[in-house]
This record gives C-alpha cells, structure tokens and sequence, in this order.
C-alpha cells in the first residue's frame, strides 16, 4: 500500500523545535518510503488561529528543507480545517443517528470538582454526569447554556501497535469517559476531525508527540464507529529542557523565529536533531534531504530527549 503522511500544525503560535521534529521525522518517513506528504492546517479555533500565523509555519517549513505534495495555502480552503465544518456536520450527523451522541452542561468547574473520577496519573475521566438526562431536563438546561456533545464510549478495552511506542491498551469506559467532540460554542473537538480528516485524506500513518498517545484509543473507536479505515500510529518522544521541562509554544521555547536568527540556515538544526534522534553519530550539519538513506523507525528512541544545555543557548530579544 501507498504511503501517505502529512504535518498537521495549529497555527496559534511559532512552531518550534518540537514541532519541527514532528514535521521532520513524519517527512522523512514518507520519503524514505516514496509515499504522498500532505499539510493541512488545523485551526479549528479560528479566533486563535490567524491565517498570518499559517503562513509563517508553511515559511518556516520550506527553510528547514520541508516540502509537501499536496495541501497547505496552495491547496485552497480543503486544507484548512476552520473551512471544513460541513464535512463535521456529516459525521456528528451519522454518530447522532446512532445514538451515540448527548448533550453534556457541565461547566468546567464542575467537571473538576473534587469528587470527579481521576486516574492514577491524575487525568480527568468524565462522570457521565449528564449521560442519563431526561428530555425534560435536557429542555430546561438548554435554557440556561449551550451544551456540549459527548460521545458514548463502550466498557471494552481498545488496543493498536504503536510503531514507536509498542502496544498500548486502554478502557475507553474506565480510562477516559464519554468524552467531547464538540463544544457548546459549535466548534468541533479534535477527535472528530482529525479522525474525518485523516480517513478523506487518504492518510496511511500518523506521526505525532507521545503526548498524544493516550487520545488514539478514542479516535479509533470514532475510525470503527464511522466505518472509516485507521492509519498507523507513530508516537515520538518529546524534547525537554536539560530540566526536564517541555519545550512549549506558550513558554517560547526555541521557537523557528529564534532558531532562525541564531543559525541562518537550517542545517546546524537538522544535525542537532539528527543526532538527538540516532540518526547521525554527531551534530554535524546536514541537509534535510541527506538523512533520507539514514531514516529507520527502529532508531528512533521512545523516551523523551533531554537536549544539552550548550544547544538551548540562545539570545532572547
């Protein structure tokens, strides 16, 4: 089968080191395979999602040595997700018609309230507070807010064979709850449409941060639901601090703007990753295009990568 990856960035903010080593490892993925490399833009949130903010990635992309086949402002409104409502609608349609779908009022407050569920790790597992509401009562909290739309899971554990992360299981029921596809504003969740997106593109692999690990078991429950084929799944490791800490969008961290003016050109920052990742023995530059030949899933690393300090000293305006 033909491969086919993409890069799917929102644009609220400069991209930055981890970012561009998601676009980098799904790129080389595709070349090394000959496969079809997509962009699409994923600014479901419009209002924090400026379409200036798009265009700078897409430069961003092509000075580190990032091409596409298809997709991105080239490819007109169908790649950016803000412009693809109806095709939502379709789906969220065909879950309703299912009986999959609830409205949920609950406010964020009370979705943290003390006695609310948590896992071990402490994350959020919904209550299914609303899950049983009469239509009387439906009626009369939809005078007092907008709800949200939940999507009933089943009590059955989902499991797939990440490429780089090995197999992972979880219990949609236990490990997750019934959770939101789209918000009482209207605007759809990212389950929903990275699901719909991925499956109309003809997207054959996902590569994404393992920060996003545990949300694939509810995305391939949406894949079976809605009779759409599932791609394969690689979860990369995260670039931290020397402390530990995650480089972040909001935090600034090394982002494409700051990495520009220090290097000048993107090979230095290739090398630097390259050998973070295993692909080279050294830091020495290197072309994009260069670690093609070099580019095996079995080299790459499943835990988070520390980067040295001496890397991360870059001058702040």
């Amino acid at each position: 089968m033909a491969v086919c990856g993409r890069f799917a960035p929102t644009p609220s903010g400069r991209i930055h080191l981890g970012n561009i080593l998601c676009a980098m490892l799904s790129w080389l993925s595709v070349r090394a395979a000959g496969g079809t490399y997509l962009l699409r833009i994923e600014d479901l949130d419009a209002m924090r999602c400026p379409r200036e903010l798009a265009d700078q990635i897409e430069d961003d992309l092509h000075w580190f040595g990032i091409d596409w086949d298809a997709g991105g402002s080239a490819g007109g409104d169908a790649w950016y997700q803000s412009k693809r409502t109806e095709i939502y609608d379709r789906a969220f349609a065909e879950l309703e018609r299912q009986g999959l779908l609830y409205p949920c009022f609950c406010s964020r407050a009370e979705l943290h309230a003390a006695q609310a569920p948590h896992r071990s790790d402490g994350t959020y597992v919904y209550a299914g507070t609303c899950r049983g509401l009469t239509p009387e009562q439906i009626a009369q909290k939809r005078r007092q807010r907008p709800p949200a739309a939940r999507v009933r899971v089943p009590d059955r554990v989902i499991s797939f064979a990440d490429g780089c992360q090995g197999t992972y299981c979880e219990n949609l029921a236990r490990d997750c709850g019934d959770f939101i596809i789209r918000r009482s504003d209207g605007v759809y969740g990212y389950q929903l449409a990275v699901v719909v997106d991925d499956a109309a593109m003809g997207v054959t692999e996902v590569v994404r941060g393992r920060d996003l690990l545990e949300s694939t078991p509810r995305q391939l429950y949406l894949y079976e639901v809605l009779g759409l084929a599932a791609p394969c799944f690689y979860h990369i490791p995260l670039l931290t601090a020397p402390d530990g800490r995650r480089l972040s969008k909001r935090d600034g961290d090394l982002d494409l703007g700051l990495l520009r003016a220090r290097f000048g050109r993107p090979e230095p920052i290739v090398g630097m990753l390259a050998a973070a990742i295993g692909l080279r023995p050294t830091t020495q530059p290197v072309a994009l295009r260069e670690l093609i030949a070099d580019f095996s899933w079995e080299r790459i690393p499943r835990g988070d990568i520390a980067l040295p300090r001496e890397i991360l000293q870059t001058e702040r305006a």
